[in-house]
């Protein structure tokens, strides 16, 4: 297929999403605001649109809406959360009946830098403490959850912070100059956040060093769903190999119930439009998106529409 299919219904469309596109990415937007997107397919020939696919980017919690019904698929980062969703812990009440249509490939990790001159050498060590804190503003970040998952195990918060007379730094993306510049200058004393490619190796280098979590915290997290997993020794300037918590893959997914041709046709656009899609350097081709890979940690069941798919076309 044609990257713009033939037809001036198909103009109209792109010009929408370009319009669209543009409105959610207003980067004086701030998070929690209007940044997300859902990209409806259905039919305009009535007086009332009646949608038939639906697929979202949002939160995590948005797990909840595509099991009632309201949208179709969404998009997750990172696929640890699926997999609370799946187990009904963490942010979820319930098990969810969700599935994996394909996940986007993204290798990434979770890491808690800190400031040797703070004193820290442990995540309980915190309390009490006036520190500053670096991690995302948009409180519905899956870091948040994250964060206060491992925290809790020690009977604070974040929240807590702030009475110890210490300070949250906040930051958009995880390479904010909000974030480096302050870390460069030595003011930050502690990181919390993924997206390492960004900020870890200016981290290490401004003298901050990774802090190690604990057996307890480890298995209290891997119990909720996150995967232990390591940065290898010289890695974005990371001296020994350090083990830390898994943030790769963004699963597209969908509710157990939706119909099999649905997802199976999902499965076969992202194969025909792969070169319009924007993979990055993690991508291995289109059988690794209905696999588990570092790149791809899978961790609930593929829909059975998706599964015949990848059985038939990705061997």
């Amino acid at each position: 297929m044609e990257p713009l299919p033939k037809g001036a219904n198909f103009i109209r469309a792109k010009m929408l999403w370009e319009i669209g596109l543009h409105i959610a990415g207003n980067p004086l937007t701030p998070y929690g605001g209007n940044r997300d997107t859902c990209i409806t397919v259905g039919s305009g020939g009535q007086d009332t649109f009646k949608p038939w696919l639906r697929l979202g980017t949002g939160s995590a919690i948005m797990a909840e809406d595509v099991c009632r019904g309201n949208l179709e698929m969404a998009f997750v980062n990172p696929s640890a959360m699926l997999t609370q969703a799946y187990r009904g812990v963490g942010i979820f009440k319930q098990k969810l009946p969700v599935r994996v249509v394909a996940s986007y490939p993204s290798w990434d990790r979770f890491v808690v830098t800190v400031n040797p001159k703070c004193g820290v050498k442990s995540l309980a060590e915190m309390k009490g403490k006036p520190l500053k804190i670096s991690v995302r503003e948009d409180p519905t970040h899956s870091t948040h959850v994250l964060v206060e998952q491992v925290l809790s195990l020690h009977g604070f918060s974040l929240k807590d912070v702030a009475s110890w007379g210490g300070k949250l730094v906040l930051c958009g993306g995880p390479g904010d100059v909000r974030r480096l510049d302050p870390v460069a200058k030595g003011e930050i004393d502690m990181i919390f956040d993924e997206g390492i490619k960004t900020w870890l190796p200016n981290s290490i280098a401004a003298g901050m060093v990774p802090l190690d979590l604990t057996k307890a915290e480890f298995d209290h997290l891997t119990a909720l769903g996150w995967r232990k997993k390591a940065i290898p020794a010289g890695k974005m300037g990371v001296k020994q190999t350090h083990d830390c918590i898994d943030f790769s893959g963004w699963p597209i997914y969908c509710s157990a119930n939706l119909d099999e041709k649905t997802v199976y046709d999902v499965c076969g656009a992202i194969a025909a439009r792969e070169f319009e899609m924007p993979f990055e350097e993690d991508y291995k081709g289109i059988a690794q998106l209905g696999r588990d890979t570092e790149e791809t940690p899978i961790d609930v069941p593929l829909h059975p529409g998706a599964e015949r798919w990848f059985k038939e076309h990705a061997k």
